[in-house]
């Protein structure tokens, strides 16, 4: 089956996926919201581009590697913006981006 070559890549986009949801969920309770707007919005993209390059790799896409390197960048700013939050839930999403970045951009 070809999706099992990129099966280490879909893995690591949906736990990057799953980290970004909780994390934009979590963001939206801390007490200062407001400050959290920029993670929050990479989280949602990052989540939305995590789960769009594993479904183009679950069906083996001609696009899957160019959606990987997409996701790979998209992963690398949404973990730089959490890494600079002390809460656990971005340090926790940090780390998950982090991890997905680097498959990704070894798997485009």
């Amino acid at each position: 089956m070809p999706h099992e070559n990129y099966l280490s890549c879909i893995e690591a986009c949906h736990a990057c996926t799953v980290a970004c949801h909780h994390c934009a969920a979590s963001c939206l309770r801390e007490p200062e919201v407001e400050a959290m707007k920029r993670c929050i919005a990479l989280d949602l993209d990052c989540a939305e581009t995590c789960a769009y390059a594993a479904a183009m790799m679950a069906r083996d896409s001609q696009y899957a590697r160019a959606i990987c390197a997409l996701c790979a960048k998209v992963c690398e700013e949404c973990g730089t913006e959490c890494a600079k939050h002390e809460a656990q839930h971005c340090q926790e999403c940090a780390r998950a981006c982090q991890e997905c970045a680097q498959v990704c951009r070894a798997m485009a």
